[in-house]
Parts: structure tokens; sequence; C-alpha cells
């Protein structure tokens, strides 16, 4: 799991909400499978919504000027963004997102390796709506910043606690990545951020440049593009 800070400007998350609190919301179990439909209570934006489509846009904007999300995610291909509103009590049980999902328009597919929750409310907004991740380390529980972007693998059981006071209102979406593996991925990132400290504190030398060489390799190793 990975904290992504200020992937949007607090001008933009205004913006954002503005928009979204005059469009229609429909049940949000209408765009999952019978297994999710019996856990899921929530609002969503419909995926054909032009205003869904526009602030979609505005989100993969702001990620592709965001370093350490690239560093992190090495995305390749984006479902595009979605967004989805939780209140009186609403919540998301314990469930796994689907290993693929089909993209619309063009016929197709998309593997969901890894999985974003973009918060566009500040935890004193609302009681509740923790996102819970469920790992092999156990669970982790996260309420962000608006702006603020949490990654995790979409392989991880999760769920999204009741509201019970205020709404809770994020954008989430899913990524196929470069490189698949999860491990691979995160030797990468962490390769890449040590090599930016060395050369924040050496300046580019010798070893930069040879450690910078490995991970391309690596990269070039690993990666399906």
């Amino acid at each position: 799991m990975l904290h992504v800070p200020d992937v949007l400007s607090p001008a933009q998350v205004r913006d954002m909400r503005a928009a979204l609190d005059g469009t229609n919301w429909i049940d949000g179990r209408e765009t999952v499978g019978a297994q999710g439909a019996q856990v899921k209570r929530n609002r969503q934006l419909p995926e054909s919504s032009a205003v869904g489509r526009e602030l979609g846009a505005t989100v993969l904007a702001a990620l592709a000027r965001h370093s350490l999300f690239f560093s992190a995610a090495l995305p390749s291909r984006f479902v595009p963004p979605l967004f989805n509103r939780y209140e009186g009590g609403e919540h998301y049980g314990v469930h796994i997102d689907g290993a693929v999902r089909a993209l619309s328009g063009g016929g197709q597919q998309l593997r969901t390796d890894l999985s974003c929750t973009l918060f566009l409310c500040d935890p004193e907004d609302y009681d509740g709506g923790e996102l819970e991740v469920i790992d092999t380390y156990g669970s982790h529980e996260v309420k962000l910043p608006a702006g603020d972007l949490i990654l995790y693998p979409a392989s991880s059981l999760h769920r999204v606690h009741p509201v019970t006071r205020g709404a809770r209102v994020c954008s989430f979406f899913w990524l196929q990545s470069m490189v698949r593996n999860d491990q691979q991925r995160s030797m990468l990132f962490e390769l890449d951020q040590n090599i930016q400290k060395l050369r924040t504190r050496l300046g580019e030398c010798e070893e930069t440049v040879a450690l910078t060489g490995h991970y391309h390799n690596l990269l070039r190793l690993w990666s399906e593009v």
C-alpha cells in the first residue's frame, strides 16, 4: 500500500465536488456482479456520465504529472475513473475486485493489477467510511485528506466501513501495470526511490548512472508493453 499525496490541488477538489454535487447518483449495485451486490450499499455516477468522464480525465491528467505515483504503479492502461458516495450508514462489505475489466466502447479488456482510491473529502467531514485493506500483514485502515490517493494491490480483500455522519465522496479506479508481479514492482519502486535520494545527496555520478542502468535493465526484463 502506498499513500500518494497531493494528486489534486484544493481548488481542483472544490471544483470537482461542485460538479459532483449537481449530478444524479445511481445504486452502486448496478456496476458489480452478483457476489458484490450482496455486500455493496453505496451510490455511484453512471459509467456513461459525461460529468464523470470529464472529471476522470482530470484525475488521469493529474496522475500523469505525479512522479511518485508513476514510480510505484508503472501504469500501462487505466480503467476510466469512477466516482462513488457513501452516507447514511452506506458501506461496502469485504470483497475482492475482479481480475479483469472490460473497457467500454472498444471491446478491450484490462487486467486489474492495482486499485486506486482518490479521496475528495477530508477525514473530519464524515464519521466512519474507512477503507480497510486486508493482506498477509494484517488489516490496514485508510482515511486520507482530500486530494490524496491510496494505491494497493487489487488482489487484496478490502471493504469500506459504514459512514455514520456526513458523506464520503471518492474517485476509484484500476490500472494494469507494465510489471504485473507485486514483488518485482515493489523492488523497482524501492530502487528508483533510493536512486533519487542518492542523486539529491551526491548529484549525478558514476554510481547513480550504474544503478539507473540496473533499474532500466530490470524494467526491460520484467515489463509487458
